[in-house]
């Protein structure tokens, strides 16, 4: 692995957010950023002209909270929510008939009397088993025999999480669109992100000729690692001050 890459004047900057901005917690909502990391995210953002944008599998509705007084460019729900400048209102998916049907399955199975979270997202759902870890292999069979008769839903299984959506997209997809638009167009992607659903950033930053950043242990197409989200912190210190020096 080589070392975190030093930003430059023509980077562009795409940040998954938990557990990468913000450390994982036992319910989504109970998430907290630290008020350094936004300080930082700004200064960086000034520096690159705006080419800053979080790439999430929460609702931007949520992220904006999370950052506020701050808002960036982003992908929600892995690309289903989009906002292509901090100032355009976020163009939202509707949830397909599919996924309807799906939640209605989900509330009548029994799952959530035996722990597991459903959060509604609205064009996708997650599922979350944190706190009931042994349930994880019951979860898998149940979304395994619904999902085969609804083949426009796709699931990504992340730290302790599996959260179903539209096939269609993913935040791969979702990085190399902001790169065909200003003021990402141009530049050089850097990508950094903790779970297996920001693979496809990663592999996407490293394909436009950028580099990816893997936060937390696990295998990984990245380039470079820190270790922890605190480590990503210090890294954007850094970043700033480098690029305000």
């Amino acid at each position: 692995m080589q070392h975190p890459v030093r930003l430059q004047p023509d980077s562009a900057l795409f940040l998954d957010f938990d557990g990468t901005l913000a450390a994982l917690a036992p319910r989504p909502e109970l998430v907290d950023v630290d008020e350094q990391v936004i300080s930082f995210l700004s200064r960086i953002n000034d520096c690159l002209d705006g080419a800053v944008a979080i790439i999430t599998g929460r609702p931007i509705s949520e992220i904006d909270g999370f950052l506020h007084p701050l808002a960036l460019p982003a992908a929600g729900l892995h690309g289903l929510e989009w906002r292509s400048t901090a100032a355009a209102d976020p163009v939202r998916a509707e949830a397909s008939p599919e996924l309807q049907y799906l939640r209605r399955s989900v509330e009548a199975c029994g799952l959530l009397a035996d722990g597991i979270l459903l959060e509604d997202k609205g064009a996708a759902i997650a599922l979350h088993y944190r706190s009931i870890p042994h349930l994880e292999s019951a979860l898998e069979a149940y979304l395994a025999r619904v999902l085969t008769g609804l083949p426009g839903l796709h699931v990504l299984r992340g730290k302790m999480v599996m959260e179903v959506k539209p096939a269609t997209h993913d935040k791969g997809l979702a990085l190399r669109r902001f790169m065909e638009l200003p003021p990402f167009s141009g530049r050089v992607p850097v990508f950094a992100g903790d779970d297996v659903t920001d693979e496809d950033a990663m592999a996407a930053a490293l394909a436009l000729g950028g580099s990816a950043l893997k936060v937390g242990e696990g295998p990984t197409c990245a380039t470079a690692r820190l270790p922890d989200v605190a480590a990503v912190t210090d890294w954007l210190a850094q970043q700033a001050r480098h690029l305000t020096a």
